[in-house]
């Protein structure tokens, strides 16, 4: 059978990614299995997994901004930013108010540059910077531009905090909890990870792979056109036949009000996705095509 959507997975602790993905192949029975965005192996929740030929969207949902909730415990920093590592650095705990900690949260709001982690599946030179790490080696890493949509506080003591983070794709938690214990005079690391959100797909809908196992597919796969971010533009029988083709359509083809720098999903009357498609001069030009 050729199957065609994403399903919402929900990773537990202690599978990589790519665990998920290949446990994915096996129940379906078909190769073409992808992911839209890594969550560490300890981490858990919202694991978006595209199947057939909508592992082609992959790039479009990695890209959506995300939500989680992390505990950050103060004292000590790790090797990997998380409690999986090895301690290298003990301080005291902060000695600061809830209303300065809100303070220096509120400070990381935005934008913001982030060097990305030593254990991290960056590549240098071909490597990957967690390989390095493993052999004890540290390399030079450039900062990275992020953006820090919200960051709510939910618990607090002297211990630890409770935080929820609406990032921009590329955003490092543990990174980020690290750095916002350097702002309170202390240390700290990452002892709780779980992503509760990634564009349209939320925890409260997300599946675990026993229920992939033994639930009717209908029920749980969301078309392609339903898991993308963009405005839509519907086609009718003679622009359909036009994009199918992987041909650009004239804008005095389409209802829709097309802007610069915007995608937008292409889809059939049915809600077939036939495309995602640009403004190109005066066309809306196909840049993927699926139908």
């Amino acid at each position: 059978m050729t199957y065609a959507g994403i399903i919402n997975i929900f990773k537990p602790p202690g599978m990589t990614s790519h665990d998920v993905v290949s446990k994915i192949r096996k129940i379906l029975k078909t190769k073409k299995v992808g992911h839209t965005g890594t969550l560490d192996p300890d981490a858990v929740g919202v694991l978006p997994i595209c199947i057939g030929k909508a592992t082609r969207l992959a790039e479009y949902l990695t890209s959506d901004e995300k939500t989680y909730r992390a505990i950050l415990t103060f004292g000590s920093e790790t090797d990997t930013q998380d409690s999986s590592g090895k301690v290298v650095k003990e301080t005291s705990l902060p000695e600061i108010s809830i209303e300065q900690f809100s303070q220096i949260l509120n400070s990381f709001l935005g934008e913001i540059e982030q060097i990305p982690p030593m254990y991290s599946a960056i590549k240098i030179q071909g490597q990957p910077l967690y390989k390095l790490a493993r052999q004890g080696q540290e390399v030079p890493r450039k900062a990275r531009t992020i953006y820090i949509h919200d960051l709510k506080l939910l618990e607090f003591d002297r211990k630890k905090a409770l935080l929820e983070i609406t990032c921009s794709k590329g955003t490092y938690i543990r990174s980020l909890c690290e750095d916002i214990a350097r702002a309170c005079n202390s240390s700290g690391h990452m002892s709780f990870l779980i992503r509760t959100k990634s564009g349209n797909f939320s925890i409260d809908e997300a599946f675990t792979l026993e229920e992939v196992a033994s639930t009717p597919l209908e029920e749980i796969f969301i078309r392609p056109a339903d898991a993308l971010n963009f405005p839509q533009v519907i086609t009718n029988e003679v622009t359909e036949k036009i994009v199918r083709n992987g041909n650009k359509l004239s804008l005095n083809l389409i209802d829709t009000q097309i802007m610069e720098d915007q995608k937008y999903k292409v889809v059939t009357k049915e809600g077939e996705l036939l495309a995602v498609a640009s403004l190109k001069k005066d066309y809306l030009q196909p840049e993927k095509v699926l139908g």
